[in-house]
Parts: structure tokens; C-alpha cells; sequence
């Protein structure tokens, strides 16, 4: 820390992955700096977390993202807050793979609301061989379009990466969603080091890490300040960190979870912009139950990327003129 001036350096390089149970010491942000920076005032952290920002980043520029389920429903996984694992009953409907030419239109359709990148997802623990391939044409499609294109497919074996980067993926999605601490709490299917491998095989093959994680599923601060490390001393730390705030789904076991104050969300945004200057920080799921003035005070504290467009997956997201209106109350622009 800077003398005089609360800030935070960024001088220092980061480390491998913050595992459990391994001494505070060995990383860049430990657990414990981290909870300080969520324990702080309200007004100095935001002050800390825009400062940052403006180091790093346009200060008034907002990145849109456009998200598409290109395969929905029927996952095996028990993923406690998902409706779209098989096992529980939300009413989602399970839909086989889109075809190219649905995908490519609906990459057109947010290319001219003005989303510049374009991710699609699909549900399942991970892809087939097979799926690979549908996988890599959808791609190219859409990078034929100038978008940015993005994919969150579950766990990737070895070598899938890599034709995925061949066909033109820039960004893949695969969250850790929570502390290792509180893991067990949320997934049994399958474990942390699954998902640290997953980005390892993503790194390895020189495509942009986009790893995040939700908040509201009852852990404890400290967990959130676990997450926040664990993503923090990725080495690098991942270029794009969206920050969810979980949709309570009817028939999911976390529905019914107290829902977390949403000043305990934006402290989670500005210690998220503070330990990772450079990534774009996003407000992804919960956007819509978010008032107005929440959402100002999450792109005050650092956040400066959105997921655009009236559907997430399978949850609702504002209308793209709700956002445009709100962006011209605050002075914002899109990138």
C-alpha cells in the first residue's frame, strides 16, 4: 500500500492460483488484505476503486456483451443455483444445439444493437468431440461478422481448447463461482481443481480467460473475499471477471436464500476492480433486479462491462433501452 494515499499498487506480479489451504503468504492478495478491503468505509473504498479504474481504463466506457444459450437445459451437473440441471424442476425446456445460421443471426441482431462481443453457451459438464466441431463453425461464423466471440462449454478436455483458439475464439467463460471454502456448499459434481485445470487448458492455448463468480448464495464475506483471491492470484489474473448476482429460480435448491444487501454486491465490485486493475469487470445475472442507483454504484466502483440484450441463458437481463437510457443519465457510452 502506497503511503499517504490508501492505494493500492498493481507493481507487484501475481502468482499461480490461491489454493485452499495454503499460507496467506505465498500470495499477492491473500485472503486476509482482501476482507480489509471489504471491511473498509464505504465512500474510501469506492474512492480507492475509482481511482484504479481511471488508471486503467476510460472512465466513462462501458463494454457490451450479448449472451446466447446455444444449448439449454438437461445438465448432469447438480450446480445448486442452475435451472438448468436435469435434476431439479424449474420449468426450463430442454433445446438441442441451435443451428449456425440461428446463432449467426442472433450474433447479428446484438452486433447491430451495439454488443461488440458475442458468447454462447451451452449446457452440459462438458463437450463431446462432436460438439467441438459444431462449436468451431458457430465461431467462425461470428468472427466473420467482426464481433469478439466468447464460449462457456463446461470442463474442456485436452486439445479441445486449442480448436477451439484455431476456429477463432477469443474469450472462454468457466467461472469458480465461489471460495473453495464454500464449494461443497453450491457443487458436488464436480471439484475446484476441475475448474482450475479447465483454465489452465484455456491459458495454455493462448485464448482470454473470462472467470468469475456469484454472490448471494448465503456464504459469509470472508468467502466472497476467498473468491476474490482465488481469481486475483490467477496467474494472470483473468482478462474479463463477471460478477453475478444470483437469480433465485423457483425449484433450485438455493431458492428462498436471504437475499445479500446489495451494498455487500458492489463492495464485491470494487475489491474485484482494486485487486484486478486491468480486467474488465462485469455486471452479468441479477442486472434486472438491480434499481437504477445500484447499477450507478457498481460502474462507480470499477465495473465497466455489461451482459446486453433481454436474456441470460435462461434468465431475464433489462431491455437494451432501459440500458441506453440509463446510460445517458450517467454520462456512460458504450465502447
Amino acid at each position: 500500500m502506497e503511503s499517504g494515499t490508501g492505494l493500492i499498487s498493481d507493481k507487484q506480479s501475481a502468482p499461480q492460483s490461491a489454493h485452499s489451504g495454503q499460507s496467506d503468504r505465498s500470495f499477492r492478495w491473500p485472503i486476509s488484505r482482501i476482507q480489509a478491503l471489504l471491511d473498509l468505509p464505504f465512500a474510501d473504498l469506492l474512492y480507492q476503486a475509482q481511482t484504479i479504474h481511471r488508471q486503467h481504463h476510460e472512465a466513462n466506457a462501458v463494454q457490451l456483451s450479448t449472451l446466447l444459450s446455444v444449448k439449454t437445459g438437461g445438465c448432469s451437473e447438480d450446480c445448486a443455483y442452475c435451472p438448468q440441471a436435469a435434476r431439479y424442476h424449474t420449468g426450463v425446456q430442454n433445446q438441442a444445439m441451435l443451428s449456425r445460421e440461428e446463432v449467426v443471426a442472433a450474433a447479428s441482431r446484438a452486433k447491430q444493437s451495439g454488443a461488440t462481443r458475442f458468447c454462447m453457451g451451452a449446457a452440459w459438464r462438458g463437450p463431446k468431440q462432436r460438439d467441438i466441431e459444431c462449436m468451431a463453425e458457430m465461431i467462425a461464423a461470428v468472427k466473420a461478422l467482426g464481433m469478439e466471440t466468447c464460449a462457456t462449454l463446461g470442463i474442456l478436455k485436452p486439445g479441445q481448447a486449442a480448436q477451439l483458439k484455431q476456429a477463432g475464439l477469443d474469450y472462454y467463460n468457466h467461472n469458480l463461482d465461489t471460495a473453495p471454502e464454500f464449494y461443497d456448499e453450491i457443487i458436488t459434481t464436480r471439484h475446484y481443481q476441475d475448474r482450475l485445470e479447465t483454465l489452465q487448458e484455456v491459458r495454455n492455448a493462448d485464448i482470454n480467460v473470462c472467470c468469475g463468480g456469484i454472490v448471494g448464495m448465503g456464504e459469509s464475506r470472508a468467502a466472497r473475499a476467498g473468491l476474490i483471491a482465488q481469481l486475483a492470484n490467477l496467474d494472470p489474473y483473468p482478462e474479463s471477471v463477471p460478477i453475478n448476482y444470483l437469480v433465485q429460480v423457483e425449484g433450485t435448491p438455493l431458492y428462498g436464500t436471504p437475499k445479500l444487501d446489495p451494498f455487500e454486491f458492489i463492495r464485491t465490485i470494487a475489491a474485484a476492480r482494486i485487486t484486478m486493475p486491468k480486467a474488465m469487470v462485469r455486471l452479468s445475472a441479477g442486472r434486472q433486479e438491480m434499481p437504477e442507483a445500484v447499477q450507478a454504484l457498481c460502474f462507480l466502483a470499477g465495473a465497466n462491462s455489461i451482459f446486453y440484450g433481454e436474456k441470460l441463458l435462461t434468465t431475464g437481463n433489462p431491455e437494451a433501452d432501459d440500458d441506453m437510457a440509463l446510460f445517458e443519465k450517467l454520462g456512460l457510452h458504450a465502447l
